[in-house]
């Protein structure tokens, strides 16, 4: 399986994705530090946040194969800047979280994935597991592999 990092701003559900992707119980837990577990490294919101931090994620995305850019639905900015994916010599996967909350926008938080680079985007809501099945799919293909649409 593919290494993936989680990089988003604070509360755009990386954690709880991360919880959903190893089939843990679901619980708030602010990360303070990067945090590897297998194939998943959740990073802090901090870090895609503040610029002199931002370094770090550049770094530790070096040890995935995979890095998942999230934006949350409910979401009325985007950290990431357009075409930001071309900086990144492995696949760059967009995942849309929060889903089913009331004041979901997914078309919008789709459109500023898709003008960051993201080829693949995924939909997810981490409390019901909808969408998780599809991201350890792709993890699980091989590396030349591409999704079916």
């Amino acid at each position: 399986m593919k290494k993936l990092i989680l990089m988003g701003r604070s509360e755009s559900g990386k954690t709880t994705l991360k919880q959903a992707l190893s089939r843990e119980k679901i619980q708030y837990c602010k990360t303070q530090y990067i945090h590897y577990r297998d194939v998943l490294i959740d990073t802090p919101g901090e870090y895609a946040q503040t610029h002199r931090l931002g370094h770090a994620l550049a770094l530790y995305a070096y040890e995935a194969d995979v890095v998942g850019l999230l934006v949350a639905a409910t979401e009325s900015y985007s950290l990431f800047p357009p075409n930001i994916t071309c900086m990144v010599n492995r696949d760059v996967i967009g995942i849309v979280t929060k889903i089913n909350d009331p004041k979901a926008n997914r078309r919008l938080a789709e459109s500023w994935l898709r003008n960051s680079g993201c080829r693949d985007i995924f939909f997810v809501d981490s409390v019901t597991g909808e969408g998780v099945e599809e991201i350890l799919a792709y993890l699980d293909r091989p590396k030349d592999q591409k999704p079916q649409k």
